[in-house]
């Protein structure tokens, strides 16, 4: 659907909030952020914020129109047989072949492999239980141009060297726990607004490993979305990283967001993302191409 046509579909009032998002004020040295206490006298991390203050649409009245080449994330219905998040076992046992089953069905892969995954909860990361974490509140996408490329071989690395012949991608399945959020949503960036100077990459270390993902200047250019009262049946898949150089969206910026209309006793946000490797068949390189036009500023 062209632009325009996307634009007319959308037009007449549209749900939308304003808020404050935390971008990074570039410096002269590249960021760096500990995920464990780093040694003494060093700091936690040396990013610096710039809140800018953004409007965030509603993107359930285009949700229909989004594309993972064009936007870089969509919203589907997906029914799960979990019963608890938080039962790493099971995670690992029904979910991770719920999901790479619905990526299977969603892009076209010819391949799938779930690495990882994070549940997010901020009174549970306080008290330090069920391996949860708080949600992000700066703007990021998981991935660089050289961690993309990496996590191939870290997780497959025998076939690393073929695999990286032809296109692939990395995606994220974004979903609530517990439902409908309501505290903390998820806000994402329309990857066609994203110019490349926006990215910034930074250093991510771990004690076994240092990693590399994007941070992002700020640009007034951005077309900020988000799904209000996402439910538990629902999961926003987001692209991380793409192999493919030929315009389509390759990163996705995101981050957790205060939503002023969100109600003062709104429970803690409780979500789960999980990342998996998406390979594409030699002979169908265009995948998950569509004919998705531009939303709407």
């Amino acid at each position: 659907m062209a632009g325009n046509d996307l634009a007319a579909k959308s037009s007449g009032k549209i749900n939308q909030t304003t808020t404050s998002l935390n971008y990074l004020l570039k410096g002269e040295e590249k960021p760096v952020t500990y995920a464990f206490p780093p040694p003494p006298g060093v700091a936690t991390s040396t990013r610096r914020n710039d809140p800018r203050t953004v409007t965030v649409r509603d993107a359930r009245p285009v949700a229909d129109h989004l594309s993972l080449d064009r936007q870089g994330f969509i919203l589907t219905h997906h029914a799960t047989r979990v019963k608890n998040f938080y039962d790493q076992q099971e995670v690992h046992e029904v979910y991770y072949p719920e999901i790479e089953k619905l990526l299977k069905e969603k892009t076209g892969a010819a391949r799938v492999l779930v690495f990882d995954h994070q549940v997010r909860c901020l009174p549970k990361a306080q008290a330090g239980v069920d391996h949860a974490r708080e949600p992000v509140r700066a703007v990021h996408n998981d991935y660089t141009i050289r961690s993309g490329r990496r996590r191939v071989s870290d997780h497959l690395r025998e076939e690393a060297a073929e695999l990286v012949r032809h296109r692939f991608a990395e995606i994220n399945v974004w979903r609530p726990i517990e439902g409908p959020i309501q505290e903390s949503p998820l806000a994402v960036c329309d990857a066609s607004s994203i110019a490349a100077d926006d990215c910034v990459a930074c250093d991510f270390i771990y004690p076994d490993k240092v990693g590399e993902t994007y941070a992002f200047t700020y640009n007034p250019n951005h077309r900020w979305y988000y799904f209000p009262y996402l439910r538990r049946d629902e999961a926003i898949l987001l692209k991380c990283y793409d192999s493919a150089e030929d315009g389509r969206a390759r990163f996705t910026a995101h981050t957790a967001f205060d939503d002023p209309k969100s109600p003062p006793d709104a429970s803690p946000r409780e979500s789960i993302e999980v990342r998996s490797l998406i390979f594409f068949p030699p002979e169908d390189q265009n995948a998950t191409g569509d004919q998705a036009g531009k939303l709407p500023g």
